[in-house]
């Protein structure tokens, strides 16, 4: 049974999602600048850990709302 989540959807051209694939993570990211890029993860915390280092919260300065709503959803995976 694959599981979907839903990072964020801003339109159908910029997105993230997380399906939940057996014991894999398969994460998908569409963009308008780069296409769709698609990153499979073995654990949870491998997961966090490329989240952590994507969207560092340095470049979320003033808005930290928004960073801490980005990092809940990966949570909830």
């Amino acid at each position: 049974m694959i599981k979907k989540h839903e990072i964020y959807k801003r339109d159908k051209w910029n997105m993230m999602t997380v399906e939940v694939q057996g014991k894999y993570l398969v994460l998908r990211e569409i963009s308008e600048e780069w296409g769709e890029e698609c990153h499979t993860f073995l654990s949870r915390p491998a997961l966090m850990h490329w989240a952590e280092r994507r969207f560092p919260k340095a470049d979320f300065e003033n808005r930290e709302d928004e960073w801490r709503q980005l990092m809940a959803a990966f949570k909830e995976v």
